[in-house]
């Protein structure tokens, strides 16, 4: 793209790269890793310690990413409605079910974790976190979005993302994915049977917003050994009836 400013680009790439690294890395790694020279790195790395987005340890020398990040999304999510206008529903749908809970955004052609209710359950499935990004296409929150979104914007959302086969259930063919989204137009909530991961099954909802726009969904997730496929329906009306009131919340009034 000939609008891309580089040096951003590749400070931000630096940032991506330090994310993986809880440890952090010192400046050869980073140049080697990024295929940046070390003087640019070191270049790099002086503006995004100025501006608090990398720190520097007495100990290693080694550079990592600071919380100031984590602290500009959270002001994102924290001034959401829709986090606030759920928070009593997800706590209560994760008690009436006893497995955990998760409440997303769609962003662009992902999905992104804004709020999440933990089970007292000794089992726990997902290395989900808030402001975790997931696919659409293989998630059931994702796909309770995608069935609300006309069919144009799911075909460039298909053509747009990289396609991959998580697990032998993954679905990675469209006319395939079109006839599961209909199913779930007709059902109200959506499946990932173990779509995403091995083990583990969800069920999701979506969320309206007072425009009648799909605005995220929710989501009830565990081990499939407790999430059996003999579950699906009751755990469907019982997401489906939470993201309901989600949405009523936020001002949609279902003709």
């Amino acid at each position: 793209m000939s609008n891309i400013v580089q040096s951003v680009g590749r400070a931000l790439s630096i940032l991506e790269l330090l994310a993986d690294y809880d440890e952090g890395l010192g400046i050869t790694e980073i140049g080697e890793k990024a295929s940046l020279h070390k003087s640019t790195v070191h270049r790099l790395l002086g503006t995004l310690i100025y501006k608090g987005f990398v720190e520097q340890s007495e100990i290693t020398n080694k550079y990592r990413i600071s919380l100031k990040l984590y602290e500009l999304g959270s002001k994102r999510i924290a001034g959401m409605d829709l986090v606030s206008a759920s928070k009593l529903y997800t706590k209560e749908l994760m008690e009436n079910t006893n497995e955990v809970v998760h409440l997303v955004v769609r962003d662009g052609n992902d999905i992104v974790y804004t709020d999440k209710v933990d089970a007292n359950n000794t089992i726990r499935v997902m290395t989900s976190a808030i402001g975790k990004r997931s696919e659409l296409y293989s998630t059931s929150v994702g796909k309770a979005i995608l069935a609300f979104l006309d069919e144009a914007e799911v075909e460039r959302i298909w053509a747009e993302s990289d396609i991959k086969k998580w697990t032998s259930n993954t679905i990675t063919d469209l006319g395939e994915l079109k006839s599961e989204l209909e199913l779930i137009r007709h059902n109200g909530y959506a499946e990932d049977n173990e779509e995403n991961e091995l083990g583990v099954r969800c069920v999701g909802a979506p969320v309206f917003n007072h425009d009648g726009v799909v605005e995220g969904a929710i989501s009830v997730s565990g081990p499939t050994i407790r999430v059996t496929r003999d579950k699906v329906e009751e755990l469907g009306g019982l997401v489906k009836k939470y993201a309901d009131l989600i949405s009523r919340e936020l001002g949609y009034n279902k003709v």
